[in-house]
């Protein structure tokens, strides 16, 4: 069996030949394709530079020079596709584009909705970057809103990365939208103590507190009344709002109310319990014919601690005297 290598030969010569003619239009697209990524940077400059001037936040700037440098691109790479392939010219492409746009599409949905929702953060600025935030079940600052998610911060010094779609649909506090923050600590004095004295303490006390705003000023209101203690609501305000300042405030209120409470002679009680058994509490509670109290009844009808009590003095002997013994004694 002979081998005619010809035809081979011949196709690898066509081939070749191919390459070399297609040679030149690739390089000259690759090199149209770098000049418009250089082109590209400085429009992103460009258009964030002019984004500032116009007194846009950074965020909205930033996300503008991204978007306008990536369209840019995309043109870039349509004409090197256009210069590299002869054949594939702009109504080709379109079409192309065109019919793979539903694919695409579906396909990257998630992506295009997060881009969307990122783009009407940055118009409606519900918050920015620099501001502390609760999401769910995280809490920090915001570093940096890009096109597909949020970065946040947290206070443990640990990075969340949040779907901007996420952020745009659900419920966000922004916990530094204002320049003042209301706090609350919870104070229980006893029963018996003076609420008004208390009060009066509790205020005289914030006003030395480094930190507590003189105004609005500071509140103390009854919260409710507890099991052991009145719990007394101390209500007082900040400047700025932000996390460090709330939790060094929050401590200094407490350790300064705290001793002046007590060097004022105010209780401060901790939680007690009283048990009592059943037939400790009343003389007929020892009665078990008859449910009481949720006690499930009995037919044998044992006495109470007070009948018994009572049934072992009556029976104690007497005493030279006529005074009954005490049977334990």
């Amino acid at each position: 069996m002979t081998l005619d290598l010809g035809a081979v030969w011949v196709r690898l010569q066509a081939m070749a030949q191919g390459l070399l003619t297609a040679l030149p239009g690739v390089v000259v697209g690759l090199v149209v394709f770098l000049l418009f990524l250089l082109l590209a940077r400085a429009v992103r400059r460009g258009v964030g530079s002019l984004a500032g001037r116009a007194g846009q936040p950074p965020g909205i700037a930033l996300v503008f020079s991204r978007i306008a440098s990536g369209l840019f691109l995309a043109l870039g790479l349509l004409v090197a596709l256009t210069i590299a392939v002869p054949s594939l010219n702009a109504g080709t492409l379109f079409s192309a584009l065109g019919v793979g746009g539903v694919a695409v599409g579906f396909a990257f949905k998630d992506i295009f909705q997060n881009l969307l929702a990122g783009l009407l953060i940055l118009l409606t600025r519900p918050f920015r970057i620099g501001d502390q935030i609760v999401s769910g079940d995280h809490e920090g600052t915001v570093e940096d809103i890009q096109v597909r998610a949020t970065l946040l911060r947290t206070y443990d010094n640990r990075q969340v990365v949040i779907p901007n779609s996420e952020l745009y649909t659900n419920r966000v506090v922004v916990n530094t939208a204002y320049d003042k923050r209301r706090l609350s600590v919870p104070v229980g004095i006893g029963f018996g103590d003076d609420i008004g004295r208390a009060r009066a303490v509790i205020l005289d006390t914030l006003r030395d507190v480094p930190g507590v705003l003189a105004d609005p000023a500071p509140e103390v209101l009854i919260r409710e009344l507890g099991d052991f203690s009145v719990n007394l609501d101390v209500r007082f305000w900040i400047d700025p709002p932000l996390r460090r300042e709330t939790v060094h405030v929050q401590d200094q209120v407490l350790g300064a109310v705290t001793p002046a409470l007590l060097g004022a002679g105010i209780d401060l009680p901790f939680p007690t319990w009283q048990v009592l058994w059943h037939d400790q509490t009343e003389t007929t509670d020892g009665d078990r014919t008859r449910q009481r109290e949720g006690w499930p009844a009995r037919r044998d009808n044992p006495p109470s601690r007070q009948q018994a009590r009572a049934e072992q003095e009556a029976r104690a002997p007497q005493s030279a005297d006529g005074k009954r013994q005490d049977p334990e004694a």
